[in-house]
Order: C-alpha cells, then sequence, then structure tokens
C-alpha cells in the first residue's frame, strides 16, 4: 500500500512584481509564463518535472509557480532536515504572501495534494481553489477501517526507519519492484524510480512516515476553499465502488468538493492518462 506514495528546469524571467522578498529555505520555486497565479506541488520523492506536460500547455494563459521540496529527486537537502511536511507548508503560506499572490490555485499530487489540503486548513486566506491528485486526508485508512494514527504509528516507524538504513541496491530494488503499482505506463517507470533514488533516504522516510500518521479527516469540514479531488481507478486497483467509496468518504464532509475520477490510470495519473488529466486541470482552472 505504502507504494501508492513512494514512489523543468522551467525557466523565464520573472515580471518585476515577481522578486522575492522570501526565499524558501524547505524548497525551490521556478516561476513561468504570466497570468492568475498557479502553485503546483509535487509528491513523494518526485520531480517538479512531473507537471512538465501541463507547465507547456498552461504557460501561456497562467503565472507558474513549480515548486520542488528540498532533498527530493536529487535537489539538495540543504538546512531542511528533520520534519518535513508541516515546515514546508508554513513557508509556502510565507511564500504566497510574501510574493503578494492573491488567492492562487494549488494542484498537488500525492504527498503535495496532503501538503496542499494542510495549507488550504491553516491558511484559508492563502488558497483561492485547491485539486488534490490521488491523495488522501488520512493515507493509512487504505488498511483497514479500524487504523487510527495512533495504532499505524509503530508500523510506520519501522517503515520509516527500514528505508532509512537501507542500503542503495536495496532501496533501489524495493522503488523498481513497486513502480509497477504506481505507473501504469511503461515508458515512464524508470524516470519516477530515479527520483525517488536520487532523493535524500531520511527525508523521503520521514515525509512517508508523516503521510501515514497523520489523520487530517476531521479538518477536511473546515476547509473552505473550493476542492477538486482527481483520483484514478483501474480494474487491478479491485472494485471501483471501493475505490469511489475510499475517495468520496474521506471527503465527503468538504463544504465545496467535486470529485472526478480517471479511468485506466494508477497513482501517476498525469502520466499514464494524460489527455483526461490535462481537461481535468483545465476544467479546474477555468
Amino acid at each position: 500500500m505504502i507504494g501508492s506514495l513512494a514512489a523543468l528546469v522551467l525557466s523565464a524571467a520573472p515580471a518585476p512584481s515577481q522578486a522575492q522578498t522570501f526565499t524558501p529555505s524547505r524548497f525551490s520555486v521556478e516561476v513561468r509564463g504570466q497570468g492568475p497565479d498557479v502553485i503546483f506541488i509535487p509528491g513523494l520523492g518526485s520531480s517538479r518535472d512531473v507537471w512538465a506536460a501541463q507547465a507547456d500547455a498552461l504557460a501561456a494563459t497562467h503565472r507558474l509557480h513549480l515548486v520542488q521540496i528540498n532533498g527530493f529527486a536529487g535537489q539538495p537537502l540543504g538546512a531542511s532536515a528533520g520534519q518535513v511536511i508541516g515546515p514546508v507548508v508554513d513557508e509556502l503560506a510565507r511564500y504566497i504572501e510574501a510574493n503578494h499572490l492573491q488567492q492562487p490555485a494549488i494542484i498537488g499530487h500525492s504527498m503535495g495534494g496532503f501538503a496542499g489540503l494542510t495549507l488550504a486548513r491553516q491558511h484559508p486566506g492563502d488558497v483561492g481553489r485547491l485539486m488534490i491528485v490521488d491523495s488522501l486526508p488520512f493515507f493509512s485508512a487504505m488498511f483497514g477501517p479500524h487504523v487510527t494514527a495512533a495504532n499505524v504509528e509503530p508500523q510506520a516507524r519501522a517503515m520509516r526507519d527500514a528505508v532509512a538504513a537501507a542500503d542503495d541496491t536495496a532501496f533501489t530494488a524495493q522503488q523498481t519492484a513497486g513502480v509497477g503499482r504506481l505507473v501504469k505506463t511503461e515508458a515512464r517507470r524508470a524516470e519516477v524510480v530515479a527520483w525517488s533514488v536520487a532523493s535524500d533516504r531520511a527525508t523521503f522516510a520521514q515525509a512517508m512516515y508523516e503521510v501515514m500518521t497523520t489523520d487530517m479527516r476531521a479538518e477536511v469540514a473546515n476547509v473552505t476553499a473550493p476542492i477538486t479531488v482527481v483520483y484514478a481507478y483501474d480494474p487491478a486497483m479491485g472494485p471501483e465502488g471501493v475505490i469511489d467509496g475510499l475517495y468520496r468518504g474521506q471527503y465527503a464532509s468538504a463544504p465545496h468538493v467535486n470529485f472526478v475520477r480517471v479511468d485506466g490510470s494508477y497513482h501517476f495519473i498525469m502520466f499514464d492518462q494524460p489527455a483526461p488529466f490535462q481537461a481535468a486541470v483545465a476544467d479546474f482552472l477555468r
């Protein structure tokens, strides 16, 4: 199950109003295009390149802020050791405010979607609308209906410690074995594995632990921004009613929520079904 989380240098001169007065220590941002602001957050161990097709499609009409989390996919860790998601969310809020972004749209995949949900809950004035791509308010509920953040913690801690302690050969083998459950399109699998393998192991493991042990389900009702949940379905995942129920159930209390199911896809929807995914993004931003 945890495999569903594990896995551009896009250059453009920013407009004068885009001069940054705050330099994040937890992530870098590539800015591209002009227009309404959209912040893209990649998932666990992923590069900002995961959004390359969306960036190419939207740069003519939107100003894109492509986040790359420190320690993921070869980005230097810098001074980012320790907790991952909380500090990233705090710095996203500071980035939005320092750059005078007016309620930007947020699009996050996997752990990036979870970070976007946390941002929308903790900083409601900073988020205009939120697209969450294949991510849940409580990931570990997939293990069973009686799982809680407390009783899954020992398992999550053991997994974190095992990932952090694995040597390069073992970790690469693990990621290679698991990528077939994440990416249906064989031609894109090596890319996803390479991102994970290039990630700082301790940061990867800690972020995985945080997603497994944080339950945001009770907070969903307090998210005021409109939410679009895009989720994957393929018969290999099991009965479609189970998958529909999982996503719709966890987000049911959101005041403003729309669901988009993309069939014939695994976790990396933007790779497995690029046209339907791009259509969902366009509808979300319209």
